[in-house]
């Protein structure tokens, strides 16, 4: 393998490691510049420590962005397909489960890593970790980049695969837009995506961990802006699980905007609110000597009944069944079929699974992931204004881009 141009690949992550993988498969010599001791550590909190490397399901539908229409050309370019036959080759064979998740058959994110890491060593790609990119200078030919440590490292082609703000912890912490801003990128605003929602109202402390299947909406002037459907889960702060997240950027949104959100959570969403009105006619009827808190256990979680008839503005819950007014009996039914709550913001970025926002893609060639402003400079994964939604997507992002970005910046022609 010859030694080609050198590509400096700054960060370590899954976008990196594919960007380096397929520069070195086309002849460049390659070094990964990683600030953390090792590199892929975010890959391995992914899908719960399974790691939910793609989704058969892929496809632009699942992006988000300022002009997510931008991801278009990458995501064709290298597919779910195409990732699925890359990891069998590397040795990970795949399973595929509900709504299109693909996972490696031993369910360990940390079998992912290995073999990228194995391949990566096998390629000749010179890992550094502990190297802190302090900055990039461009020059008339190449780049020159600054570590905290003061080495200096040298390249004629950079891809800059730093991540977003989301999991810290993991080294994604922002850092890699001061990078970029310096040579003259535009950062659009960045929040929070993927993220659990905080919510306005007394109760919460009282039902924090009460679990239940139904639909979440995010509302704005009683129009519908997000919706999904699956296990919600209350906290003391407002609401988590999956339905929640794949909606949150809808919030998030609002929120960055300055604008007023709602959560529209239905418990009981089995039946339409005319339907429920029945069944619950029937209840009541059948058990009328019930105390009013009673009549609903076996229904709704018992930890939610009392929460549930104080916001339909029941005070005595030891009132029998049959005392119930029409008005009350439907006010009970709306809060089951259409509860609200005012958005207050989201958890930060330590519990955000993804960046929403990043560098703004009008900056950077669709079909290369070269920037614009900048020859021989290139972009890979969540530092770009391109982010998706929960199952296997993001990091179907982060393949993709990182292909094209390493192909990109190792064939000749791409150095103008």
């Amino acid at each position: 393998m010859g030694k080609g141009k050198h590509v400096i690949v700054v960060g370590g992550g899954a976008a990196g490691m594919m960007a380096a993988i397929s520069a070195r498969r086309l002849g460049a010599k390659v070094t990964i510049l990683e600030r953390n001791s090792r590199v892929g550590k975010k890959l391995l909190a992914t899908g719960n420590g399974r790691c939910n490397f793609t989704n058969i399901n892929t496809d632009l539908t699942y992006y988000h962005g300022a002009n997510p229409e931008f991801a278009q050309s990458a995501l064709r370019s290298f597919t779910a397909d195409d990732t699925i036959r890359f990891f069998e080759k590397l040795g990970i064979a795949h399973k595929v489960e509900e709504r299109g998740k693909v996972f490696p058959m031993s369910n360990q994110a940390s079998s992912v890593l290995d073999v990228l890491r194995y391949e990566l060593t096998e390629l000749g790609v010179e890992v550094v970790t502990e190297a802190w990119v302090s900055e990039i200078v461009p020059k008339a030919a190449g780049f020159l980049l600054f570590l905290k440590n003061g080495e200096v490292y040298q390249g004629d082609r950079v891809i800059i695969a730093t991540g977003g703000r989301a999991m810290p912890a993991s080294g994604s912490d922002g850092s890699g837009y001061d990078l970029v801003k310096r040579m003259g990128h535009t950062i659009t605003d960045v929040f929070p995506a993927l993220v659990q929602l905080k919510l306005e109202g007394p109760y919460f402390k009282r039902m924090a961990g009460v679990k239940f299947v139904g639909t979440a909406e995010i509302i704005h002037k009683h129009r519908s802006l997000a919706k999904d459907r699956g296990d919600i889960l209350f906290a003391d702060y407002g609401v988590s699980g999956p339905p929640i997240f794949q909606i949150s950027r809808r919030a998030g949104e609002l929120l960055t905007a300055g604008k007023e959100g709602y959560l529209k959570l239905t418990i009981i969403d089995t039946f339409s609110k005319e339907e429920l009105s029945k069944v619950m006619a029937k209840r009541f009827q059948i058990g009328s000597t019930k105390p009013v808190d009673f009549s609903l256990v076996g229904l709704i979680n018992k930890r939610l009944i009392p929460v549930v008839l104080m916001e339909a503005g029941l005070h005595n819950l030891k009132r029998p069944v049959a005392e119930l007014t029409r008005e009350e009996r439907a006010r009970i039914v709306g809060i089951l079929t259409d509860w609200r709550f005012k958005i207050r913001g989201t958890k930060s970025w330590p519990s955000a699974q993804v960046t929403a926002g990043g560098v703004d893609t009008r900056e950077i060639e669709e079909e290369t992931m070269e920037s614009k402003l900048v020859k021989g400079l290139f972009f890979a994964g969540e530092i770009m204004d391109i982010d998706g939604q929960c199952g296997g997507f993001n990091l179907q992002w982060a393949w993709s881009s990182g292909f094209i970005a390493g192909r990109s910046a190792a064939l000749e022609g791409a150095l103008v």
